[in-house]
């Protein structure tokens, strides 16, 4: 057994959760403060200069907060269910490449933690099952408006798939690869740059969706249900919903990074590897603003608009761009 293999995963694991820890707790400051600009508010300004232990302090009173379990609820599914979320969102992350190959004591050590062929296909599954988490949590909760919020995920999850599946259909046409390393590598021709770059704002849009954010966060609507699936939850099995949430968006902007915006790459980067890391993170911040600017711009849609959305918009755009895609690889 190589041992020295086994601690390089390890570290680029702890690495990569503390990352995304981080960045979940630290987003929720950012999109409170954004959102503030955007409402001409002034936001968290209290907790440390700039409001910076605003997340920290919000985490110490999650984990305080009096726990309450529902009495009607089925305990073991409605304890497991926001680890479900959790586990699934962070998992998502082990096949994006963050930065390029670094060479350290001798080794070549690559900037991802597994980079398998099927790296696209092992995302949209980690997606779909943390999805039962949010659904579990609503059927566990006994509570009709839980139980709605949880229908309503299953059916806005399912039917958004279609469209994003065929989205994913098309890009990986055009790359020939299903590895994330291969998205950022792939040499394509302008045109197919341009192309490629038009179905962005489809993606994105399905990925809103996709993450449960505004205007597509019909699941936990409060106007409506309260708060949808997490209705009968509180302290830190909501906090862990809610760390799911933006963890997935952390992931959904990071794949989008790589596949539509050449991930790591930029200038500079063959002389100063870790120059590649820097700008994966700046392209991925900028998409998470654009979620934020999204939120603050539009206004939440009715469930039959959600729906009627995907099914006679969305899914008809994947498949004509799917057959347009199909015929500039053969033909082109």
């Amino acid at each position: 057994m190589d041992w020295t293999y086994l601690l390089i995963v390890t570290v680029k694991v702890i690495v990569v959760v503390v990352g995304l820890l981080g960045g979940f707790a630290y987003m929720t400051l950012v999109e409170r403060k954004v959102i503030g600009r955007f409402q001409l508010r002034i936001g968290p300004n209290q907790a440390g200069p700039y409001a910076l232990l605003q997340p920290i302090a919000d985490a110490i009173k999650a984990v305080f907060k009096e726990e309450i379990i529902v009495t009607h609820a089925n305990k073991v599914v409605y304890m497991l269910a926001p680890a479900i979320s959790v586990g699934f969102a962070l998992a998502a992350f082990a096949v994006i490449p963050f930065g390029p190959d670094i060479h350290l004591f001798g080794r070549t050590i690559p900037l991802q933690i597994a980079d398998v062929n099927i790296g696209l296909l092992y995302i949209l599954a980690m997606g779909g099952l943390g999805t039962y988490g949010l659904i579990l949590g609503g059927w566990s909760s006994g509570s009709n408006f839980s139980l709605l919020g949880a229908f309503r995920t299953t059916a806005q999850i399912i039917s958004y798939e279609l469209p994003m599946g065929i989205f994913v259909a098309s890009v990986v046409l055009g790359a020939g690869t299903l590895r994330l390393s291969g998205f950022v590598e792939a040499a394509r021709p302008w045109y197919m740059w341009i192309w490629l770059w038009l179905s962005f704002p489809f993606y994105f849009t399905v990925m809103l969706a996709e993450t449960n954010r505004s205007p597509f966060d019909l699941p936990e609507t409060e106007n409506e249900l309260i708060s949808g699936f997490q209705t009968e939850y509180g302290g830190i099995k909501f906090a862990l919903f809610f760390m799911a949430e933006y963890i997935n968006m952390i992931t959904a902007s990071a794949v989008m990074t790589t596949v539509f915006f050449g991930g790591w790459r930029g200038p500079f980067v063959a002389q100063w590897p870790l120059l590649g890391v820097v700008y994966f993170t700046i392209k991925t911040f900028i998409l998470l603003l654009l979620f934020l600017w999204v939120r603050a711009s539009f206004p939440r849609l009715r469930y039959d608009q959600l729906m009627s959305f995907a099914w006679k918009l969305m899914l008809p755009v994947s498949l004509i761009y799917l057959a347009i895609t199909a015929c500039l690889v053969v033909l082109v």
